[in-house]
Order: C-alpha cells, then sequence, then structure tokens
C-alpha cells in the first residue's frame, strides 16, 4: 500500500470518527429519555407511601378524612399520636414481644440450619440426600394448609397462648429456605479449608465453627435477613397461637397494630394507628440498607 493511500484511509477514519460518536452520544440520550421517567415513576411509587404514611401520623383524626393527602398544619404537629400509641395502645409492650421473638428467631434459626446445612452438604452419610429432601418438602407445603393439625398438636402439647409455641413454630417454618441456602453455600466452599484444619489438628467441631461458618457470612446475612423481616411482620401463625384471653399482653407488633385501630369504647383512633404503623415500620426501613449493601 502506498503513502498516499494510508494517508487518505487515515483520513477517513478520522471524518468518520466524529460521526460515530456523535450517533453514540445521540442513542444515549435517547435511552436517557426513556429510563428516567421510568425511574422517576418507581422513586414516586415507592417513595411517596412512605412518606404520606409519616405525615399522615402527625394529623388528627378530622385532618385524616377531611383532607387524607394534604400536608398537616406545622404549627400544630400531633407527635402526640406517638406518645399515646406507646403507652394507652400498649405499643411498648407489642415491641417487646415482637423483638423477643424476632431475635430468638434469626439467632436459633441461623444456629440450627446452619449446623443442619453443614452436615447434610459436607458429610457423606446413609440418607443424607432424602433428609436434605425431607427438609425441602417444608418450602411446598402451604401454611394455611398445615394450620390446623398444628393447631391442635400445640393444643395437645399446652403451648397455644404462649411466646415458646410461637417461637418453635417460627424456628420450624424457617428452617427449610435456611438450609437451602445455607446448604448451596457450604457446597461452594473449597474443600481444601476443611482438609487443611484437620491436618492442622482441628476436630470436625472446631473446623465448622472457625473456619467453615466465618466463611458463610454472606449467606448467614442473606439468611438472617429475610428470616427478620418475615418474622417481624408475620400476623397469621401469631393470630392463631395468641388468640386466647390470657394472650393480651403477648401479643406482637401486627396483632398490636389490628387492635391498636379499635381503642377508647370501639371507636378508631387513625392518628395512633398511623403512628404505630410508623413504629413498626423502623427497624425494615433500617434494614432494607443493610441487605442492599450486602
Amino acid at each position: 500500500m502506498s503513502g498516499t493511500e494510508v494517508k487518505n484511509l487515515n483520513s477517513e477514519r478520522d471524518q468518520a470518527g466524529p460521526t460515530s460518536r456523535t450517533g453514540e452520544k445521540r442513542r444515549t440520550a435517547a435511552r436517557n429519555l426513556l429510563v428516567y421517567p421510568v425511574l422517576l415513576g418507581y422513586l414516586v411509587v415507592v417513595v411517596y407511601p412512605m412518606a404520606w404514611l409519616l405525615y399522615t401520623s402527625l394529623k388528627t383524626d378530622r385532618e385524616i378524612f377531611l383532607a387524607p393527602f394534604t400536608l398537616p398544619d406545622w404549627t400544630d404537629l400531633q407527635w402526640i399520636n406517638f406518645s399515646r400509641a406507646w403507652t394507652v395502645g400498649q405499643f411498648g409492650d407489642y415491641f417487646l414481644n415482637s423483638a423477643m421473638l424476632t431475635v430468638l428467631t434469626v439467632i436459633l434459626s441461623l444456629l440450627f440450619a446452619a449446623m443442619a446445612a453443614y452436615a447434610l452438604s459436607r458429610f457423606r452419610f446413609f440418607g443424607a440426600r432424602p433428609l436434605f429432601f425431607f427438609f425441602l418438602a417444608g418450602l411446598m407445603v402451604p401454611l394455611q394448609l398445615a394450620i390446623v393439625p398444628l393447631f391442635f398438636q400445640m393444643k395437645d402439647l399446652m403451648l397455644l397462648n404462649s411466646r415458646l409455641g410461637l417461637l418453635l413454630v417460627y424456628i420450624a417454618f424457617g428452617m427449610p429456605f435456611a438450609i437451602f441456602i445455607l446448604a448451596g453455600f457450604f457446597k461452594s466452599l473449597p474443600s481444601g479449608l476443611h482438609e487443611s484444619a484437620l491436618m492442622d489438628g482441628a476436630g470436625e467441631l472446631r473446623a465448622f465453627w472457625h473456619i467453615m461458618l466465618p466463611l458463610a457470612k454472606p449467606a448467614l446475612v442473606t439468611v438472617g435477613i429475610f428470616a427478620f423481616l418475615g418474622t417481624w411482620n408475620e400476623f397469621f401463625m401469631a393470630f392463631m397461637f395468641l388468640s386466647g384471653e390470657n394472650a393480651e399482653n403477648l401479643r406482637t407488633l401486627p396483632l398490636g397494630l389490628a387492635n391498636i385501630t379499635i381503642v377508647s369504647q370501639y371507636r378508631s383512633d387513625w392518628g395512633m394507628a398511623f403512628a404505630g404503623l410508623v413504629l413498626m415500620m423502623l427497624p425494615r426501613w433500617r434494614s432494607t440498607p443493610c441487605s442492599s449493601a450486602r
């Protein structure tokens, strides 16, 4: 190829370069015109209900019914709704009950599920695979299908209207999902780490606690977040197993929220109900950044 041809080729490339870059910028701008409105609409759909819930909790019942979507009077914010929800509505007791059940459920579910998943995924023994599928079968059983026999079983064991009975139910229904996630993660860990720990003199229990379990921290955090949200928001099982007359002081937050709307001689206090709902959702809002970061 002669020098003249090379110069012509280079000049053609130089002329085509700005044109291609301009076309790419135009395509990017066109995509942004479509993407940004969609994202903005999604932001409004997600954020506005939470903002509406927050400022509605600072209104009186009259303002809620006459102007439900307007901002409250900033000179007369009803902060008393929160204190009344905590005291008059016994929201403090409900909050403590839910916190206790949620913390114990998360800790015990992670503990039992981690040990079971580790044994089922790392060891070979007779019946390991059928046992693993037996646990997974729990994911396929609808709660509504099991609630009637479970209710009578809890009644026979005298565990109705007790924190212990509800705690055992929460752990049992949370185990299948936890074992499914943790078993898959333990299988993905290099077997050389386990073998090296055994060669250095560590027993199986020490290798599990000090080597394999810390490596499974991402899976543990994932399972813990799901267990926390599921237990904190759970209503149906708490309603079934804490429905007795002696269980008023054992109610969880969802049950308390359902009860808090009917106080003061069966008159609905919506300001207090919205304030209670805000208090109930605070831990959920706090857990969302943690799950996104993970």
